[in-house]
C-alpha cells in the first residue's frame, strides 16, 4: 500500500506540534500542510484520507498536472503554492488558495494586477528573508517597513501573513532568530494595515522551533511521505 503507515507519522506530527504550542505559549492554532510535490495524486488522496486538507507544491507546473488526476473527495482540498512564482505564470494563481511566496515589487505587482482583473485580490504571504541568504528570495527586515506602506495601495493583493525559510541544518540559536524575526515582520505588517494573522513557516526538519515561535502554518513533506521522488 503507498505510504504504508502514513496515518501514524500524521498523528506523531500533530502531537509534536500540540507539544510545541504548549511549549511556546502563544496558543495558535496551527495548520499542518502537506508538501506533496514529485510525489503523484495518490499523497494527495492519501493525506485527505488522513485528515489533512491543505497540500502545498513548490511548482506551478507540477501542480497544475496533478490536480486533474486527484479523485473523489479529496477534490476539495485546499492547494498552497509555496514556491517560487514566475511574474508570466500568475495568472494561475486562480488555482490556488493561498501564495505562500510574494518574494519582490515587481511580483506584488503582477499579483496585484492580477488580482483587478479577476475582481478579487489575491490572498499572500510576504517571503521574508531575515537570514540574508543570498541563494534566497525574500524582503529583507529593513526592506519590509517600506513595502508594508506601498502594498496597502494595492487592493489587488491581500497581504493574510508572512512567510520565511531557515537556513539549512541551522542550528536552534539561528532557527529561533529567523523565526522570530519573521513574526516581528507580520507585526509591521499588522501596524501598517494588513490582515496579517499568519506566520507560515517550519519544515520536516525545524517545524516544531517554528510553531513555539509562533508559526500558525507548517509545511512537511518528508516526515510524511518520505524521501523525494521515492
Amino acid at each position: 500500500m503507498p505510504f504504508s503507515g502514513f496515518d501514524d507519522r500524521v498523528a506523531a506530527v500533530r502531537g509534536t506540534i500540540a507539544e510545541a504550542v504548549r511549549r511556546g505559549g502563544h496558543g495558535q492554532a496551527v495548520r499542518l500542510i502537506a508538501v506533496t510535490k514529485t510525489h503523484g495524486a495518490d499523497a494527495v488522496e492519501a493525506a485527505w484520507l488522513a485528515g489533512i486538507r491543505d497540500v502545498g507544491e513548490n511548482k506551478v507546473r507540477e501542480a497544475l498536472d496533478k490536480q486533474p488526476a486527484v479523485t473523489g473527495a479529496a477534490t476539495a482540498m485546499r492547494w498552497h503554492l509555496i514556491g517560487h512564482l514566475q511574474r508570466n505564470k500568475v495568472k494561475f494563481l486562480d488555482r490556488f488558495a493561498l501564495f505562500h511566496a510574494l518574494d519582490s515589487a515587481r511580483l506584488a505587482d503582477a499579483v496585484h494586477e492580477f488580482g483587478e482583473r479577476r475582481g478579487v485580490a489575491v490572498d499572500a504571504l510576504l517571503q521574508v528573508n531575515v537570514a540574508g541568504e543570498e541563494t534566497k528570495g525574500g524582503f529583507g527586515p529593513s526592506e519590509i517597513g517600506k513595502e508594508a506602506e506601498r502594498l496597502r495601495a494595492l487592493a489587488g493583493v491581500r497581504l493574510v501573513g508572512v512567510m520565511t525559510m531557515a537556513p539549512f541544518d541551522a542550528g536552534e540559536a539561528t532557527l529561533r532568530r529567523v523565526f522570530g524575526g519573521a513574526r516581528a515582520a507580520r507585526e509591521m505588517l499588522v501596524l501598517a494595515g494588513h490582515p496579517a494573522r499568519e506566520l507560515s513557516m517550519g519544515m520536516s526538519s525545524d517545524f516544531a522551533v517554528a510553531v513555539e515561535e509562533g508559526a500558525t502554518m507548517v509545511r512537511v513533506g518528508t516526515i510524511l511521505f518520505g524521501a523525494r521522488g521515492t
